[in-house]
């Protein structure tokens, strides 16, 4: 699993005066939930962030938070407000997570090279596009891959014949079809 870190420091205002306040000064408001503590109210620098979250936009990431005077706190990234008009940041949540513990994610699968069937005439069908894994969080792979070569017309490939480490359980149905070759549509069976 990809791994960012990210600096903060423990925010010590609250209210929509003092938010607008910290906005103005190029900071954004964030917040840890999680971890059996009690909800720790951030600011990280606004320029940095949304860089960083460009970067790990609807990725399965395990984001380091290094507190000021408080230490690291492992994260995943919750809720990202933005405003609509201006598209800048307006508040970051994120939920503390146990590295130690399993957790489900769900992972994209990438289809990789040219199937049979389809320099024979067909087409590939993707039916399904991400799998549901569970294992510790650093165990979880940031995709995985199909060859899809062999496949002939007619057949098909399911989340089963993914090779998966020790490590991880497969939670999506095994049975459950990812891709297939068919013949083009509006051809005769």
């Amino acid at each position: 699993m990809l791994q960012v870190e990210m600096s903060a420091k423990v925010r010590s205002s609250a209210g929509k005066g003092a938010m607008r306040r910290l906005r103005v000064s190029g900071k954004t408001p964030a917040i840890v939930y999680g971890g059996g503590s009690v909800a720790l109210p951030l600011e990280l620098d606004s320029k940095t962030l949304m860089h960083q979250l460009l970067a790990i936009y609807r990725r399965n990431v395990i984001v380091t938070l290094k507190v000021e005077g408080e230490g690291d706190r492992h994260v995943l990234v919750g809720e990202v407000q933005t405003d609509p008009v201006r598209d800048t940041l307006i508040h970051a949540d994120f939920c503390e997570i146990d590295l130690q513990k399993p957790r489900r994610f769900k992972v994209p699968v990438v289809f990789t090279g040219v199937a049979k069937g389809v320099d024979l005439g067909g087409e590939m069908f993707i039916e399904k596009e991400t799998v549901v894994l569970e294992g510790l969080p650093l165990d979880i792979p940031d995709e995985c891959t199909l060859i899809v070569t062999d496949l002939k017309i007619g057949e098909h490939l399911n989340f089963g014949n993914i090779a998966l480490p020790d490590s991880l359980k497969l939670i999506s149905d095994a049975k459950t079809i990812c891709v297939k070759v068919d013949k083009k549509l509006g051809e005769s069976k």
